[in-house]
C-alpha cells in the first residue's frame, strides 16, 4: 500500500501545539504521510513564543534532496514558518525543482507572519522572507492580519484577494480575527467567490492554522479537489477545536484525531 505523501516545511513547537507536530498530526489524520523539514527551533510554550532559531539553509536543501534522489515521490507541499529569507529561498529551489518533473504540484502556504499573540517567528522581515515561496504556492491561507500585511496595509478582503491573486491562484483568507458570533472564511478564485461560515468558539486555541493548512495540503495530496479540500479540512478543523484540551493555561491544543475527520 503506498500513502500520498506532503513534504512539510515548518517550525518545531515544543508544546507540541503547533508547528510540526500539528502538521504531522493533520496529515497523518487524513490519510497520508508527512515528509516533515524543520525549519526553525522555537522556544515557545502554548501561550508565547521567547526565542527562534533557523535551521540553516543548506540543511534543508540537503534533506528535500535525499528524499528526491532516493525517489520519493512527493505529492504535495504544505508550508509554515520559513524562519529566514534564505529558507525561504532554498524551499523556492526545493519546488521549482520538483515541478519541473510534476508541474502540477500542489503548494499549500500558512503565510505565519507572526504567533497569535504577535510574538516574532522570522529572522528579519517576516514580509519578505516569505517572498520566495508565495509566488510558488498554489493556495495561500493567510487571517486578516496576515492578509493586511501582505496587501501593504489595504483593509478591503476583495482587494486583498485580488493582490494575493496575483501570486497564487487560489487565496482563502481566514476570519478568525475578526468580530462578531460567525467566523467567515473566503476563498477567491479566479471569477469564483465562496464563503464559509462557523460559530466562532469561545476559547483561544494554539495552531489552528497549522491544523487547517496541513489537513488542506494533505488531501490535496491525494487529488482532492480543492473546493472539496477546503470544505473537509475545515470541518475536520471545527472539530478539532470543539475538542480542544489543556496542557496549562493559556492556549488549548486542537485535538486532531482521525475518527473525528
Amino acid at each position: 500500500m503506498k500513502k500520498a505523501c506532503v513534504l512539510v516545511f515548518a517550525g518545531l513547537d515544543p508544546s507540541g501545539g503547533a508547528g510540526i507536530q500539528a502538521d504531522i498530526q493533520a496529515i497523518s489524520d487524513a490519510g497520508a504521510h508527512t515528509l516533515p523539514i524543520i525549519t526553525a527551533l522555537t522556544v515557545q510554550d502554548n501561550q508565547h513564543v521567547h526565542a527562534v532559531y533557523p535551521v540553516d539553509a543548506s540543511v534543508l536543501t540537503e534533506q528535500a534532496h535525499a528524499l528526491v534522489a532516493h525517489g520519493t515521490e512527493i505529492d504535495a507541499i504544505k508550508i509554515g514558518i520559513v524562519g529566514s529569507l534564505a529558507n525561504a529561498q532554498a524551499i523556492a529551489d526545493v519546488i521549482l525543482r520538483l515541478r519541473a518533473v510534476n508541474p502540477t504540484l500542489p503548494v499549500v502556504l500558512d503565510p505565519v507572519l507572526a504567533s497569535g499573540h504577535g510574538d516574532v517567528l522570522t529572522q528579519g522581515d517576516a514580509v519578505q522572507a516569505i517572498a520566495p515561496v508565495r509566488r510558488l504556492a498554489t493556495l495561500i491561507l493567510p487571517n486578516l492580519p496576515e492578509a493586511r500585511a501582505l496587501c501593504n496595509g489595504v483593509d478591503e478582503l476583495a482587494l486583498q484577494a485580488q493582490a494575493l491573486l496575483h501570486d497564487s491562484p487560489h487565496v482563502m483568507i481566514k476570519g478568525g480575527h475578526g468580530e462578531g458570533d460567525e467566523i467567515i472564511n473566503t476563498w477567491f478564485h479566479a471569477d469564483h467567490r465562496r464563503e464559509w461560515r462557523w460559530p466562532r468558539l469561545s476559547g483561544d486555541y494554539h495552531g489552528s492554522g497549522c491544523t487547517l493548512a496541513a489537513a488542506i495540503a494533505a488531501r490535496l495530496a491525494q487529488g482532492v479537489a480543492m473546493e472539496v479540500a477546503l470544505d473537509v479540512a475545515q470541518n475536520y478543523t471545527q472539530h478539532s477545536l470543539t475538542h480542544a484540551y489543556t496542557i496549562a493555561h493559556g492556549q488549548q491544543i486542537p485535538y486532531r484525531l482521525k475518527e473525528m475527520s
